[in-house]
C-alpha cells in the first residue's frame, strides 16, 4: 500500500491590522468589498475574519476591470480599489481611485494607481480617506474665503469705498488667511 509521507496545506492569511483597517472605513462611511481570484471558500472565510460583507470571488485578471466598472454603474459614484500584484493592474486603472500596497507591491500596480501606500498596512488606508476628505473641506473653505473677499472688494473699489491700498491689504491679508488655513493640515490626525 500506499503511505503518506507528508502534506503540505498553503492557505492566506489575513494580513496584520486589517481587520480593524476595514472596522475604520466601515466606521468612515465606505463599504467595503472583497475582490479575488482566490477560490469561494478561501475568500469567504478571509472575508468573515477581516468583517467584509460582500465577497466576489474566482475573478479573473481581467474581469477585475470590468467588475470595478460594474461597481461604479451600480453604486452611482466613485469606488477605489486597492491592489498589489500584476494582476490588479487593470482594476487599478479602471477604478475611480486605484490604491497600490507599495512594499510587496508589483511595479506596474504602483505605475497604474492614483495613490501608493509605501508600507504594507492597511491601516494607513483610514487615514488617506480621513485626510483626503479633511483636504477637500479646507479646499473649499479656501475657495469660499477667496471669493468673499474678492467680493467685498470689486464694489468698494468700484464705489470709491476702498483705495488701492486698503484693497491690497485686504487681498493679501486673505492670502494669509487661506495659507494659514491650509497648514491645518499639517497637524491632521484621526
Amino acid at each position: 500500500g500506499s503511505e503518506v509521507l507528508g502534506l503540505v496545506a498553503v492557505a492566506d492569511a489575513l494580513k496584520p491590522g486589517a481587520a480593524e483597517a476595514i472596522g475604520e472605513l466601515k466606521a468612515l462611511g465606505l463599504e467595503v468589498a472583497m475582490l479575488t481570484g482566490d477560490n469561494r471558500q478561501t475568500a469567504q472565510a478571509i472575508a468573515r475574519q477581516a468583517g467584509i460583507d460582500c465577497v466576489m470571488a474566482e475573478v479573473l485578471p481581467g474581469e477585475k476591470a470590468e467588475e470595478m466598472r460594474r461597481l461604479q454603474s451600480e453604486h452611482k459614484g466613485p469606488v477605489a480599489m486597492v491592489g498589489d500584484g500584476v494582476n490588479d493592474a487593470p482594476a487599478l486603472t479602471s477604478a475611480t481611485v486605484g490604491i497600490a500596497m507599495g512594499a510587496s507591491g508589483a511595479d506596474v500596480a504602483l505605475e497604474t494607481a492614483d495613490i501608493a501606500l509605501m508600507a504594507d498596512n492597511l491601516s494607513k488606508l483610514p487615514f488617506a480617506v480621513a485626510l483626503s476628505r479633511q483636504s477637500r473641506r479646507i479646499i473649499r473653505q479656501n475657495v469660499l474665503i477667496s471669493l468673499a473677499v474678492i467680493a467685498g472688494l470689486i464694489p468698494s473699489a468700484l464705489f470709491g469705498l476702498a483705495g488701492i491700498g486698503v484693497a491690497i491689504v485686504f487681498h493679501e491679508g486673505s492670502t494669509l488667511l487661506v495659507v494659514a488655513n491650509a497648514l491645518r493640515l499639517l497637524r491632521f490626525r484621526v
